[in-house]
């Protein structure tokens, strides 16, 4: 599975747009199954960081997977939303 992984350090050197460029292509992965599984959470969690940090195509494609999941998963992402970002 593909994955990637930001650190404080890289993040810090690199442009905000750029880091919410990358969330955004996360969430695009797991949404598409591009190179992984298609994943709904995982997406809605990379498109809630994205849109959180400022992206405004992830926050309607946020919108559009939410539409389609179940409560459950819709609060398993925003869990793993918010585990991401205290940690980050």
């Amino acid at each position: 599975m593909a994955r990637f992984e930001l650190r404080n350090e890289e993040a810090g050197a690199m442009g905000a747009s750029a880091q919410t460029d990358i969330l955004f292509e996360m969430g695009m992965m797991y949404a598409t199954g591009r190179d992984c599984e298609t994943d709904l959470v995982a997406a809605h969690k990379w498109f809630n960081i994205a849109a959180i940090k400022g992206n405004e195509r992830a926050a309607v494609m946020r919108s559009e997977i939410a539409a389609g999941m179940s409560k459950l998963d819709l609060a398993t992402a925003l869990r793993a939303a918010r585990e991401w970002m205290t940690t980050h």
